[in-house]
């Protein structure tokens, strides 16, 4: 498992999806693929950033790997702010016309839609969110 570990701000992004990418591109992940684990990345990372720690600075680590013989890949994203489990939110209802939905929610359903798992768990302190993607299958 390979991990980085940042101060949880907007200026840091690049560094989370480059070394996710990184990853990605030595297991040999498709554009398409890709593409999903960055945005779900991006979503709950970004999520981490603006309501985690309640305006104050605090840090994320992101935890990533490949395995072979399932085809999965794994991100972790953890960090120490107020409990929060995306999991848990209520999908939006997405029958609805924009107007009319309630306003949030759409990125954590987009990323519960796009990966084969996702779940959460709070461990000694810290939300601790993970995300699972099969790459080839």
């Amino acid at each position: 498992m390979e991990i980085l570990k940042v101060i949880a701000n907007l200026d840091n992004l690049d560094d989370v999806l480059g070394f996710i990418d990184s990853l990605l591109e030595k297991a040999g992940c498709s554009p398409k693929v890709q593409a999903q684990m960055d945005i779900a990345v991006e979503e709950m990372y970004v999520n981490i950033v603006h309501y985690a720690y309640e305006g104050k600075t605090g840090e994320a680590q992101i935890s990533a790997q490949y395995d072979e013989e399932t085809d999965e890949f794994t991100v972790e994203l953890k960090d120490s702010g107020i409990p929060f489990d995306p999991v848990a939110k209520p999908d939006p209802d997405v029958t609805l016309s924009a107007e009319e939905r309630r306003i949030g929610g759409l990125g954590i359903y987009m990323v519960k839609k796009s990966m084969d798992r996702m779940t959460y768990r709070r461990e000694d302190g810290y939300n601790v969110l993970t995300l699972v993607k099969k790459l080839k299958g």
